[in-house]
C-alpha cells in the first residue's frame, strides 16, 4: 500500500521554504482547535513542525483533522507559510513557519497511551520499560540515543585515525574465572559442554597482540551474571582497547586524545590535554574513594596530630588499636596502615541541624564507621575562632591549633571519623563527602572533571579465605621495582594499573599486561591458583605467550556510563535502548522466559527447581 511519502523531515523547514509544497510523515505530538482552525504539532526524530488546517479547508480535510489524536501516525501535504514575526516560536527550530495542510492521510491510529509522550516522561521506570517503544519516542530518549550514536561514531573516527584496527572477538568463548559468574550457553552438538558469553574480550585481545595486531579496538558487548544491585546491567558495552610495545603513559595519552576528540565532536566541550593524576593512596587519603568526584574540592585531612593533646579517649583508642593491628598483620606478612582519624571541614555549614548531621553520620555508618563526631567553628566576642558543640569539649586545650591546622574559620562545620582500620575511616568519611557534594549542589552535571588513579595495590588480603587475591586480574604486570620481592612481600606490590574516573564514577579500567610466562606463573602461585587449574582455564593464553609475546597493555572505557555522564543522567538505563530492570528482567518482552520441553531435550538439559522452604 502506497502512502504520501515525505519530501522533507519535521525539523528541516525554514522561512526560506515559504511558498513551497512539502510532505511530512510523523506522529501527532500535540493538537489544538481554535475557532474552526486546527493546529497539529507533527513530530519525527528530527524535530517538530506545526501543521495548520485553516478555517477555509474542505469539509473532508476538517473531518480527518477532527479524528486525529496523540501519537496517530500520519502523512501531511501542504504549503509552507511564514509566521508573522509576532507569532514566531523561538523554542522550535521550525518556529518561523507552519505547514498549511491540503491533504492528511492517517497511516495508523494509536490506542489510549499508558503515559504521555513528552520531552521527559514522569512515568515510573517499570512502566517506561514495559512500553519502551513509546518511551523511546520521547525527546529525552531520542536525544540520548542520538548522543550514543554520535559518541560511537566519534570513537571509531578517532581510533581508526590513530592506526587502530577494529577487530571482533568471539561471543561464544571458553568459560574462565574473571570475577563475576558467566552466562552459559549449552551446546546441542556436544552434550554436557557449554560456551560462555564474554565478561570482556580480555584474553582474546591479548592474543591479538601476540598475533601482531599492535593497535586493536572494539565496541564490544559484554555479559556478567551478577546479583541485582546498583545500576548494573547483565549486558553492557565497552570500548575495548589494547596496544603493543607501550608503557602506561602511552595508554593514558591515547585515552586523553580519544576523549578530547569525543567531547569536542559531540558536545562542543574542550577537555584538558592531560588529566589530573592521583595515586590510589592519595585518592583514599584526600577524598575517601578510588573514584573521587573532583567537581568540588573539600579534601579530607589527617586529624591524628590533634588527638594526643585531646581528652577524646575514643579517638586515642582507635589509633592505639590500629597500631596493635598493624603490628599483628606485619607479623603475618600483611602490610596494613594502622588506625586513622580523618577530618572534613564543610565551609559555611555551622548552621547544620542535628538532624542533618545525623543523616551524614548514617552515610558514614553504611561503610562500617562506628560513628561520626562533629564540632562547629564560631567566633568569640573578640572575633577569635572557637569550637562549639559536639565533641568540642574534648579539644578545648588545643582548639586554636586545631582550627588553624585544618584551615577552618568561623561558620564552618568539622566532621570526624576514626577507626582502628585507616581504610574504614577514609572510605566512611569519603561517603559523607560525596553526600555533601550532592546535598550542597556542587555536582553540576555539565562540568566534567577527569582524573587518572594509578599505583593500585597488586594484591589484596582475603581475610575470609586467609589468602592473597589479585586486586584487578591475574594478568596485570607488577611494577618493575617489586619483581624481586613480590613473592616474599605481596602486600607492598603496586600493579601497573590505572583507572579513569569522571565525576565520581569509574569510567575505565586498564593495566599493562604480563607477557612473560615465568612471571605469570609467580602471580598464579601467590594467589594460590593451582598450576593444573591455570593450565586448564588459561592454557590457550599461556601457550600463545611462548611464541614471542610483545609487551602490551590496554584499557576498556564503559560506553554506557560514558554516554550517561555526557547526557547528565545518573542511570545507564537512560542511554540503553532496551535495558533490563533492576532484577535483570525485561518487562517489555518478559525475558528471561521458559522454553518448551523440545528445546530442552535437544540440548540434553533438565530443569531442577529450587526446593521450597
Amino acid at each position: 500500500m502506497k502512502h504520501m511519502k515525505r519530501s522533507v523531515h519535521c525539523g528541516a523547514l525554514t522561512k526560506a521554504d515559504a511558498g513551497k509544497t512539502a510532505t511530512l510523515n510523523g506522529w501527532v505530538h500535540r493538537k489544538r482547535d481554535h475557532g474552526g482552525i486546527s493546529f497539529v504539532n507533527l513530530r519525527d526524530r528530527y524535530g517538530i513542525t506545526q501543521v495548520v488546517v485553516d478555517s477555509d479547508a474542505s469539509d473532508a480535510l476538517k473531518a480527518i483533522a477532527a479524528e486525529l489524536k496523540h501519537e496517530f501516525c500520519i502523512a501531511v501535504e501542504g504549503t509552507v507559510r511564514a509566521r508573522p514575526d509576532s507569532m514566531v516560536n523561538a523554542d522550535m527550530a521550525t518556529g518561523a513557519i507552519e505547514l498549511v495542510a491540503s491533504r492528511i492521510e492517517i497511516l495508523t491510529r494509536c490506542e489510549l497511551l499508558p503515559f504521555q509522550i513528552d520531552q521527559e516522561s514522569d512515568a515510573k521506570e517499570e512502566l517506561r520499560l514495559k512500553y519502551r517503544y513509546l518511551d523511546l519516542r520521547s525527546g529525552g530518549m531520542q536525544y540520548r540515543m542520538k548522543l550514543r550514536n554520535d559518541v560511537s561514531f566519534a570513537v571509531r573516527e578517532w581510533m581508526i585515525s590513530q592506526g587502530f584496527y577494529e577487530i571482533e572477538t568471539p561471543t561464544f568463548i571458553k568459560s574462565t574465572p574473571e570475577g563475576a559468574r558467566d552466562y552459559l550457553v549449552p551446546s546441542r552438538l556436544y552434550p554436557g559442554k557449554f560456551y560462555a558469553l564474554p565478561q570482556s574480550p580480555q584474553l582474546y585481545k591479548q592474543i591479538l597482540m601476540v598475533s601482531g595486531f599492535d593497535k586493536y579496538f572494539q565496541i564490544a558487548r559484554c555479559y556478567r551474571d551478577e546479583d541485582a544491585r546498583g545500576d548494573r546491567q547483565p549486558e553492557f558495552t565497552q570500548i575495548d582497547i589494547e596496544m603493543s610495545f607501550v608503557e602506561r603513559d602511552d595508554v593514558l595519552a591515547m585515552i586523553e586524545g580519544l576523549f578530547g576528540h569525543v567531547f569536542k565532536k559531540t558536545l562542543g566541550v574542550s577537555l584538558p590535554a592531560q588529566f589530573k593524576r592521583l595515586s590510589y593512596d592519595e585518592a583514599l587519603e584526600l577524598y575517601g574513594s578510588d573514584k573521587p568526584d573532583l567537581r568540588f574540592d573539600m579534601r579530607m585531612q589527617d586529624f591524628a596530630p590533634y588527638v594526643e593533646q585531646s581528652s577524646f579517649q575514643a579517638f586515642k583508642d582507635a589509633l592505639a588499636n590500629g597500631e596493635a593491628e598493624r603490628r599483628e598483620a606485619a607479623a603475618k606478612g600483611v602490610t596494613q596502615a594502622g588506625g586513622g582519624v580523618k577530618a572534613l571541614v564543610v565551609p559555611g555549614k555551622a548552621d547544620y541541624s542535628r538532624k542533618q548531621i545525623d543523616e551524614l553520620e548514617a552515610a558514614a555508618k553504611i561503610y562500617k564507621a562506628k560513628g561520626m563526631a562533629w564540632m562547629k567553628v564560631a567566633a568569640d566576642p573578640a572575633g577569635k575562632p572557637v569550637l562549639e558543640g559536639g565533641a568540642s569539649k574534648f579539644f578545648a586545650d588545643n582548639a586554636a591549633d586545631l582550627i588553624s591546622g585544618l584551615g577552618a574559620k568561623p561558620g564552618d562545620l568539622i566532621l570526624l571519623v576514626a577507626d582502628a582500620k585507616r581504610r574504614i575511616a577514609n572510605i566512611a568519611l569519603g561517603a559523607v563527602r560525596s553526600k555533601l557534594g550532592k546535598d550542597l549542589g556542587f555536582c553540576d552535571p555539565k562540568v566534567f572533571k577527569f582524573a587518572w588513579i594509578v599505583d593500585f595495590p597488586m594484591f589484596e588480603w582475603n581475610e575470609d579465605e586467609n589468602k592473597w587475591d589479585t586486586a584487578h586480574h591475574m594478568f596485570t604486570w607488577p611494577q618493575e621495582q617489586y619483581h624481586a620481592t613480590m613473592e616474599s612481600d605481596p602486600g607492598s606490590v603496586k600493579g601497573d594499573l590505572y583507572d579513569l574516573v569522571l565525576n565520581g564514577f569509574e569510567l575505565a579500567s586498564g593495566s599493562i599486561r604480563i607477557h612473560d610466562p615465568d612471571l605469570q606463573k609467580k602471580v598464579f602461585k601467590i594467589v594460590g591458583f593451582d598450576p593444573a587449574e591455570a593450565e586448564k582455564k588459561f592454557g590457550f593464553l599461556t601457550e600463545a605467550f611462548k611464541y614471542g609475546a610483545p609487551p602490551h597493555g590496554g584499557i576498556a572505557p564503559g560506553l554506557d556510563r560514558l554516554v550517561m555522564l555526557m547526557a547528565g543522567e545518573t542511570s545507564i538505563k537512560e542511554v540503553i535502548a532496551f535495558p533490563k530492570n533492576s532484577f535483570a528482567v525485561s518487562p517489555m518482552d518478559e525475558c528471561p522466559n521458559e522454553v518448551d520441553q523440545k528445546q530442552l531435550d535437544e540440548l540434553h538439559l533438565s530443569i531442577r527447581y529450587p526446593e521450597k522452604p
